[in-house]
């Protein structure tokens, strides 16, 4: 049902300077794989096989991460670290990658109207690589230990579409404070559950006193293709830039956008602190995996 995702990746990375000055922030690595490969583990493990990456300028390391290195592959043959690139070449072998450049940075709905050429006329999924987000645990039973893997993210959201049809955000509770760095939702509950809503505004980066919820869009989304039309014709927003939360409420005025509050941690990968904390958590869950 939803056979693409979205990697909007033209970024500058600003905040990890100088670590991003010849390096894509999406290449930064948690552990020992980038961020941008957790999140198309996250796609395929939701039925997704077509990658659409929209890059810019000093972006090709990541189109050399998806593809085979002959060179690297015949020095590591035979040897102890050859099964290091197994999950690479698996998500190689299982899925299409497709680029288009972004020529100018004019804010994420701009971003994700860029990758129109990549996507057409179909529903799509949106993963921002620097959100990083996890929905496993390990378990220990009588007789093994083993790691269960409860459903990743987009697929949690995949499952909200086929019932609802419309596009889906994803969303958790910040504090107020921080308002200022997300898009916020107001909606109203659907179904007697607490965690899906039918969303009736949408705000870009408010300030705590103009904010309308503390129920913030994370980078996960599952869009319509009648969103590339509405881009087309929203007008620069919040700093000047074309928002996808603005092209969102457009649709949120027709009764088209669900809200998701999703099952799972997430890690704002896109500042130092929420970096290090990701890394943190994954060594541990590593480690725990070790002693088990």
């Amino acid at each position: 049902m939803i056979r693409k995702c979205l990697f909007p990746a033209a970024g500058y990375g600003t905040r990890f300077l100088p670590a991003t000055k010849a390096t894509p922030k999406e290449m930064l690595p948690v552990l020992t794989k980038p961020l941008i490969q957790y999140g198309v583990e996250e796609a395929l493990e939701a039925g997704i096989t077509t990658m659409a990456i929209v890059t810019g300028r000093g972006k090709r390391a990541i189109e050399d991460h998806f593809d085979i290195s002959y060179e690297l592959e015949h020095q590591i043959k035979g040897t102890s670290k050859e099964p290091l690139l197994d999950e690479i070449r698996a998500l190689i072998t299982q899925c299409t990658f497709s680029y288009t450049r972004q020529i100018e940075m004019k804010g994420l709905g701009h971003a994700i109207l860029t990758g129109e050429t990549l996507i057409g006329s179909e529903p799509f999924a949106v993963i921002l690589a620097d959100d990083l987000c996890d929905n496993s645990h390990s378990t220990i039973n009588a007789t093994e230990n083993a790691t269960r893997s409860e459903k990743g993210i987009l697929s949690q959201m995949i499952d909200i579409y086929k019932k609802y049809r419309c596009s889906i955000v994803a969303i958790e509770e910040v504090p107020m404070e921080e308002t200022h760095k997300y898009g916020v939702i107001a909606g109203k509950l659907i179904d007697g559950t607490a965690n899906t809503y039918r969303v009736t505004d949408m705000v870009e980066k408010p300030n705590p006193e103009d904010a309308p919820t503390n129920m913030a869009i994370i980078g996960r989304y599952i869009l319509t293709p009648d969103i590339f039309d509405i881009l087309r014709n929203t007008q620069p927003g919040k700093g000047g830039e074309i928002q996808i939360t603005d092209a969102l409420l457009q649709q949120a005025k027709e009764g088209r956008v669900i809200a998701y509050r999703f099952k799972g941690r997430r890690f704002d990968c896109g500042s130092v602190d929420g970096f290090v904390e990701a890394t943190n958590y994954f060594y541990g869950k590593r480690q725990e995996g070790k002693t088990q």
